[in-house]
């Protein structure tokens, strides 16, 4: 090789190597975080808050949607919620459609239809993405967590996929879009009651 080529290819090599540190940089930062509190999210209103307010909670956090079978299931997480918010329970859902377009609703109109078919009091957050290169960085710290079933991968399989964090932000369980609010009480019952 000659001299100009050898520049030419080093020069290209510098280029190779700055873009890929500079794509790596989200991964960097995203995998920092070491609990719940790490983060900020929006909530349905637009405001940005904190996922530290929650320290000390036992907090469910559940991607959800509107059109989905798997809908009714906010009745028993408002169910869920007002059982056991006194004794330091917390659910966050976060509203998605990337699971058949299911979440196609604007802000407001998630608003409404929770409130106004499920009486959900619980805290809701913006639309987000769980899976792909636009996933919000709380679900890639959930899914690096808490990773799914032996050979599905981590990625969310559909809505209302649950995860259970204890108070001190780690992520303790992770449950799949069939099992029914329900049938978390036992674990739920089991975080509350450590310190």
């Amino acid at each position: 090789m000659n001299k100009s080529m050898k520049r030419i290819f080093t020069v290209k090599s510098a280029i190779v190597l700055f873009f890929a540190w500079v794509l790596m940089l989200p991964l960097v930062a995203t995998s920092a975080a070491d609990s719940l509190y790490a983060f900020k999210v929006k909530s349905l209103d637009g405001k940005v808050v904190p996922l530290n307010a929650y320290k000390g909670k036992v907090v469910l956090v559940v991607n959800t949607a509107s059109k989905c079978g798997f809908t009714p299931q906010y009745a028993g997480l408002e169910d869920l919620y007002k059982k056991y918010k006194g004794e330091g329970l917390v659910i966050l859902g976060f509203p998605c459609n990337q699971f058949g377009a299911q979440e196609p609703g604007t802000a407001t109109e998630i608003a409404e239809f929770c409130t106004e078919n499920y009486g959900v009091t619980f805290p809701m957050f913006e639309k987000i993405d769980v899976n792909g290169k636009n996933s919000a960085p709380l679900y890639v710290f959930l899914k690096r967590s808490m990773p799914g079933k032996e050979g599905e991968g981590n990625d969310v399989k559909w809505n209302f996929t649950k995860f259970l964090l204890d108070r001190k932000g780690n992520p303790v369980k992770r449950f799949a879009s069939a099992v029914k609010p329900v049938e978390l009480e036992a674990e739920i019952e089991r975080l509350l009651k450590l310190k």
